[in-house]
């Protein structure tokens, strides 16, 4: 059975394309199309900066009956490894409308190489396919790089370094066929390769001896990543001022790509303002940073980083009134600051895409423009993006959020039903700058010492106040 895959385009959306007819951008292909005119149809969409390919559907924009989706998803992969390159693409979605089932192939923008077939390299023009002429050749391979690091085999690495039970998640997510091998699903998706390239055939033998993992399927898919890309790691810390100080949380994230988004995101939950907003008799919950744009800017910082450089990390820093995202690697490609809205190139094609299937990046979207809508939205400065010496930075400032009181008179604190050891430790910072749970003890000499420390553990939990230092060390202060 195929599952429904998040769509990427609405019904509406949907018959106006078909009514329009094939475009630049939009390629009809019937359900009896052959792997290679499928495949020629991609690398043409690829070198002319992408768009999608509708497979089940007529010249003429007719949606045809009773598709076999898992034969033509089949056909889709093998029509990417035709390709040369391989041409890595996000799962091919099934849509669901009133005219019938369409398999819908995205091509992303942007993508890093110059495509070919047997030595044909093609684009897309007017509605129809052809040969690129040499100077847009020779363009393209002036925009476009070599192939990048995440598609090169990891030394020293094997199959067995990849998760199986990870890979047999993501693959049920994306429906994959029981009939498909799995090792062939890993090397169309860019996350194995061939040991030995120079040593395999044309229709090689699948199998553990002649497949290594790329630095791709390590980083989404790797046991322990770390361990053959130490630098693949975010580390994340929360400064209790405007500058870079003594006083600081900090949490090193490892593990698998999309295990570092989650653990990103809690990250910045659990160490950025909440409070609450008066607006006329209502009150309103507010954090310090929409989620929305905290979550793009993790998820852009990990998709679009430079994994070959080493010794340094992606780098997630909270300070009073701002937050830092700091990428390794400078923008790619013909990308640069001037264009950054409206351009795409992405410098990891198969990690986007897996990340793409996973629903963390929206296969044609445009994140940037997202970050700077929601900012707008939440009466926020827009975003700053800056590139350094050797890597990329996101600044996104502070809403200020304040937990406000609806009566004036009250502690900001009155309204959170705190009980009064809690108010009065508040109290003590709010006059001290600091408590330990020594001097809280001392405010509420008859409890015990396990009492006390429920009470501060509460008050950390409600975000309201900032753990710093183990043990004997520990102290606290204002969120």
């Amino acid at each position: 059975m195929i599952r429904r895959l998040q769509r990427t385009i609405t019904d509406d959306e949907l018959f106006h394309t078909l009514d329009a007819g094939p475009a630049d951008r939009v390629a009809f292909l019937p359900a009896r199309t052959s792997t290679r005119s499928l495949a020629e149809t991609l690398v043409a969409l690829a070198n002319a900066n992408g768009g999608m390919a509708l497979v089940g559907v007529s010249a003429k924009g007719q949606v045809q009956k009773d598709l076999d989706i898992t034969a033509l998803r089949e056909a889709v992969l093998e029509a990417g490894l035709l390709t040369d390159p391989p041409l890595v693409l996000p799962s091919a979605q099934v849509l669901e409308s009133s005219r019938g089932t369409v398999l819908v192939v995205q091509v992303p923008s942007g993508l890093p190489h110059i495509y070919s077939l047997q030595g044909m390299y093609l684009t897309r023009t007017a509605g129809q396919n052809r040969p690129l002429t040499t100077p847009e050749l020779r363009r393209l391979l002036l925009e476009r790089g070599d192939a990048g690091f995440e598609a090169q085999p990891i030394a020293g690495a094997i199959l067995a370094d990849l998760d199986e039970q990870r890979i047999l998640r993501y693959l049920d997510r994306v429906a994959f066929s029981p009939t498909e091998d799995i090792p062939q699903a890993l090397l169309a998706r860019g996350c194995v390769t061939f040991a030995q390239a120079a040593e395999v055939t044309a229709s090689p033998t699948l199998t553990p001896a002649v497949l290594t993992p790329t630095a791709a399927g390590i980083l989404l898919f790797g046991r322990n990543p770390q361990q053959f890309l130490r630098s693949a790691e975010i580390i994340c810390v929360r400064y209790a001022g405007d500058s870079m100080g003594d006083e600081f949380v900090r949490q090193d994230l490892g593990g698998p790509l999309p295990d570092q988004i989650r653990q990103a995101e809690a990250f910045v939950s659990s160490n950025m303002r909440r409070g609450m907003k008066i607006r006329g008799m209502q009150r309103e919950e507010s954090t310090e940073y929409p989620p929305a744009v905290v979550r793009e800017a993790i998820v852009n910082a990990i998709a679009h980083r430079d994994y070959s450089i080493r010794g340094e990390g992606i780098r997630l820093l909270i300070f009073n009134s701002r937050m830092e995202i700091y990428s390794p690697g400078r923008l790619p490609g013909h990308v640069t600051l001037e264009n950054l809205k409206d351009e795409r190139y992405s410098r990891n094609e198969a990690i986007v895409a897996i990340l793409s299937d996973l629903g963390y990046i929206e296969r044609l979207g445009y994140g940037i423009d997202r970050m700077i809508a929601t900012m707008t939205d939440a009466g926020l400065p827009t975003p700053v993006f800056e590139e350094t010496p050797a890597g990329f930075k996101v600044t996104l400032q502070s809403s200020g959020v304040e937990l406000v009181s609806s009566h004036p008179t009250e502690q900001p604190w009155g309204h959170l039903f705190l009980n009064e050891r809690q108010e009065a430790a508040l109290a003590y910072v709010q006059q001290n700058g600091r408590i330990t749970n020594s001097e809280f003890q001392s405010l509420a000499p008859d409890v015990s010492a396990e009492t006390i420390r429920r009470d501060l553990a509460d008050l950390v939990e409600r975000n309201l106040l900032l753990r710093i230092g183990e043990k004997r060390a520990t102290y606290y202060i204002f969120k």
